[in-house]
């Protein structure tokens, strides 16, 4: 894939704009592993190659293993994953396929046992970030080689939450 389009260059103030979403984000009420599976599974259902290489490297860097990221695709099928974070991906993946479920009551529900009030404003707004992100990256043609992490000379939350 070939950037069409540098949003950093072309837009400071737009991306400025996300970058503070990021930035609330970083010390939100939800754990940050956990943000990070949500964004990685959030990406997965986007096609986002750019930020599934982005959020895979920095849960990796952090601890999160192989085995639970590969599995995600089918948390369904597995006991790899706690009550919480089951919760959470049902959340996510009703809140990014929007115009097909409606966020069902059964994924509210859910979540409603798991995250207080706050935490699930919270998770709601990692989800509705991430795709954001997602649709700027598979928009603007961002290639998952441009990823910024320390292996390739910078940090991946400085190009993009």
């Amino acid at each position: 894939m070939r950037e069409r389009l540098n949003m950093r260059k072309t837009s400071p103030g737009a991306y400025t704009a996300m970058l503070g979403l990021e930035t609330y984000l970083h010390d939100c009420a939800i754990e940050y592993a956990l943000i990070k599976l949500v964004k990685i599974r959030a990406s997965q259902i986007n096609g986002c190659a750019f930020c599934l290489a982005m959020h895979v490297h920095d849960a990796r860097k952090r601890g999160e293993t192989d085995d639970r990221m590969h599995l995600l695709n089918a948390w369904r099928e597995t006991t790899v994953f706690s009550a919480r974070e089951r919760a959470a991906l049902a959340w996510t993946e009703s809140v990014t396929l929007v115009a097909d479920s409606h966020v069902p009551d059964e994924a509210y529900e859910a979540a409603r046992r798991e995250f207080s009030e706050t935490e699930l404003v919270d998770l709601t707004l990692v989800v509705t970030t991430i795709n954001a992100w997602n649709r700027l990256a598979v928009a603007f043609g961002w290639p998952p080689e441009h990823v910024q992490t320390p292996d390739r000379g910078g940090d991946a939350a400085a190009r993009q939450g």
